[in-house]
Formats: C-alpha cells, structure tokens, sequence
C-alpha cells in the first residue's frame, strides 16, 4: 500500500482527545502511513477507555484490544503504533458535564504528560521519530518538538476559513470586532483571503462579548500562539472549496489542504473511533422510500437547552417527514432524564426512530436518507458531500456559525433551521419539509452533486489533495536533510 518513494519518516501523532477530532486524526495516521510513513498514534487514556468500552458490547466490531484500532491497517502491511497519554484528568471524571475543568487541563496540566511520552518514544524507537503531527487546538507541540529536534506539523481537522479567523484574532481585536466591550456590528472586510463576513458568521469563541477570559478562550489563545510556531500545517480541506482564503494562509506559513481525510472505505471502515455504543437502523431505513428520511444529530460534544430541544421535537412530529433522531443522552446536561416531550416516542409510531449514536457515515450513504438536520461540525459537513444529503443548518458553538456560512451562502448544499436565536415548532417544520421536497430540496441536491465532484477530484490520483500531501512530503524531506 505504500507509495511514497524515498527517505521514510517516523510521525509521532497526537490527537485531541474528543470524537471529533479522533476520527480525522486516525484516518490522517493510515493517509501517512499508505506514503511510507512509520506512525505512533497517541490517544487519551480517557479515549482509549471510551472506544474499547463503546466497543467491546458491539455485535458488529471485534475492538477487544488497543491494537486492534489499527489491526486492517497494520494486516495491510502499513506500519501504525499505538499508544496512550494523561489528558490530566482520571478516567472517571465527566469531561462533557464539566468542561472549564476539561479546558483546564488541556491549557495547564496535559503537556507535562505530553512531554514525558515524546521522551520516551524519542529515545526508544526505531526507526527514530522525525516529526511530530499534533491537533493545532494543544497548546504544546511547538515547544515540545524544538526541544527534541522535531517537525511540527499542526492538523487542523476544521475548514481554512475557520483556521483564518482564529489566527488573526488579533486582527478582529485590533479592529474592535473581538475582545472589547463596544464590539462593532458592521462586516469585516480586511482578513486576507477571506471574503466580507458579519460578526455572526464567526465563531462562537469570537462572538463572546462578555467574558473573554474564559479557560476555553485562554485555551484558543495560547494553542494559536503555539501553532505560529509549526514548520508546516496539513488541513482537512479542499483547496477548490477555499481557495483564497487558503491562498492568503500559504503567505504565513507552508499550508497543504489534504481533504477530505477519510478513512479507505469511508461507509465500511473497520476502524473503531466511536465512544458510544452504535445502533443499527439499517433495517429500518430499509423499509422507507428513496430520499424520504431526514437524519437529525447534533455531535458528540455540543448542548442546547431544554426549549430548543422541544421545539425541534414538535417541529418534527408537525412535519410529517420520517426521521432517524440521533439523541445523546447528555445533549441537555448530564442529568439522566428523558428530554424529549412527554408523549413524543408514543407518537412518532414508526415514522421516527430515536437513538443514543450510529455509524454516521453508514446512515448518511443508505438510500433512504433525504436530509441532514445538522449542527455543522466540519465531520459532518465533508461526509454529507460526500453522500451528496443536502443540509438543515443549526450550529449551536465553536466552527459550526462559520461553517454554517459557508454551507449556505458559498456553497449552496443547505439552508438554515432558523435565522433567529429564538426558534418555533412551526418553524422547523417548515424548513424541513422545504429540505425534503419540492424545487429547494432538488436545488440543493443538484449543487451538492457539484460540490461532491470537487472532494472526489481532490483525492483523485492528479487531484488538489493528493498533489498537497506530494509537496507537504517533499518539504519535509528538505526540512529534515536540513537539520
């Protein structure tokens, strides 16, 4: 499987420890390791605990071990290690219910873990560590690869725009669009490369305009402040989709759109990265008409409250479409009670289903799916393209207003849930049953078969991405002789 010829490198690569960011860091670690690389992958313990747990009740995987995570790729002739890292938290402790103390210790406590394992892996493997491949969002990798003679290499796993807006913050402060008490309204026309965007479009962690002093805004601010100091940067983009804007990063510093980073297979993948168990809905789906379900999921990590939850449950029950309802447990809080309204399972029958967590990327390719009620997390977005499902847009933190932006208004695979911060039942059902039929929904279909075909010609053996991940390798191999 290997195809990169020349000089082979030893990635030492880190994820962040959240769902979201696993699975494109583990399909990053096969894309590195079918061109010839030796890559050591590094989880959480608390992320390594979730998967094997998740895992090892499931009928369909055989997740028993931490190797077997790699297990397809390793039997494949690629050459992936594994091994474990402190996030500075227990095990037991409830990241998701307590996430300043998650921040926390991301900001203060885990690069001392970090440390320690690069050490170790420094002085005991063979062949020797060349780089190291950290998510941009830790606060550590510069300094720690300086100290043992390593390239950085930051992964960014969310869009250029995204990535743009978060390394000129000091831009948006300067500019009082950031980080002052009479932040301006008006739109913000001076970012390099990136088109005029309201203030509404930016991130959650930009849109803050009482309190930036949060540990989530101290965590931002110092992994950027890192991160300027990567020799390279691979994203988990398109460079057809973000042009200009990647075009303006590339005058900073070496910046390679490698997207999007799926795993061989995309729908089947035998790679185990789900910390919840997996419901299969497939016969279920099997039983509906082509196009006619609406899949609804929110992420792995954001919230909402109570009301909007409700709303969007009678909205659903009102619109008369069928839905498979993807409901964490905690998407209210971590108090174990049932959100939903009272009288809702009973009276969805068989038009709805509701479940804790799926394969995604299975539910999206069957047949049967005709719209995505999504939060917009990046994931989500690349693997609704992907199965060419047009979007109902309803970010709810971090990426998902910019990446909302860009799904509506630059690329036209989807609309909005709601243009208001106070959302109606009525609403929602409005705005699925224009997703789900009618001129809008063939609209969106029609440019989502567009948009797709530039993911798929990207990763064509002449495609954007596959010549980026070349250049990336070929700057490497300069960088390391030089060294």
């Amino acid at each position: 499987m290997a195809t990169h010829q020349g000089p082979h490198h030893h990635a030492l690569l880190f994820a962040y420890p959240l769902q979201g960011h696993v699975i494109p860091a583990a399909n990053l670690a096969i894309k590195l390791a079918s061109r010839g690389f030796v890559v050591t992958f590094v989880n959480s313990h608390y992320i390594h605990y979730q998967i094997t747990k998740s895992n090892s009740s499931s009928s369909t995987t055989s997740y028993k071990e931490e190797k077997n995570m790699f297990a397809a790729a390793r039997e494949s002739g690629l050459d992936i290690r594994y091994t474990t890292v402190s996030d500075g938290l227990p095990v037991s402790h409830d990241r998701f219910g307590n996430l300043h103390q998650f921040h926390a210790a991301m900001l203060h406590v885990q690069s001392a873990h970090a440390e320690e394992l690069v050490e170790n892996v420094v002085k005991n493997s063979v062949p020797p560590v060349s780089c190291l491949v950290a998510d941009t969002f830790f606060v550590w990798p510069s300094a720690i690869a300086k100290k043992f003679g390593l390239a950085y290499v930051s992964f960014w796993t969310e869009p250029a725009l995204v990535y743009s807006l978060y390394y000129h913050s000091d831009l948006l402060a300067k500019n009082r669009h950031f980080a002052c008490k009479d932040m301006r309204k008006d739109s913000i026309d001076y970012l390099p490369g990136v088109e005029t965007i309201d203030p509404k479009d930016l991130t959650s962690y930009h849109q803050e305009s009482k309190d930036t002093s949060t540990m989530f805004h101290q965590l931002i601010s110092a992994s950027f402040i890192d991160a300027k100091g990567a020799d390279f940067v691979l994203c988990n983009t398109v460079q057809e989709l973000e042009p200009t804007v990647i075009a303006a990063l590339q005058t900073f510093k070496p910046f390679y759109a490698i997207g999007p980073i799926f795993a061989p297979g995309f729908t089947n993948t035998t790679m185990a990265t789900s910390l919840w168990s997996e419901s299969d809905c497939t016969q279920w789906l099997n039983s509906k008409p082509r196009g006619s379900v609406l899949y609804a999921s929110f992420g792995s990590l954001a919230h909402m409250t109570r009301r909007v939850l409700e709303e969007i449950a009678n909205g659903l029950l009102l619109s008369n479409v069928s839905f498979v309802w993807v409901l964490r447990p905690n998407i209210v809080g971590s108090v174990k009670v049932d959100p939903l309204p009272v009288g809702f399972r009973k009276a969805i029958r068989d038009r709805g289903m509701v479940i804790p967590w799926c394969s995604q990327t299975q539910v999206l390719a069957h047949p049967a799916i005709g719209g995505f009620l999504t939060h917009c997390g990046w994931n989500s977005i690349l693997e609704a393209i992907w199965c060419e499902v047009p979007l109902l847009c309803f970010p709810l933190m971090s990426d998902q207003f910019t990446n909302r932006k860009q799904v509506v208004d630059y690329w036209k695979v989807g609309i909005n849930l709601s243009d208001r911060t106070v959302i109606t039942k009525e609403e929602v059902s409005k705005n699925v049953s224009r997703l789900m039929g009618g001129p809008l929904g063939d609209q969106l279909k029609t440019t989502g078969k567009e948009i797709k075909k530039k993911l798929e010609d990207a990763l064509s053996p002449s495609g954007s991405s596959e010549k980026n991940m070349e250049y990336f390798i070929i700057d490497l191999n300069t960088k390391s002789h030089g060294q």
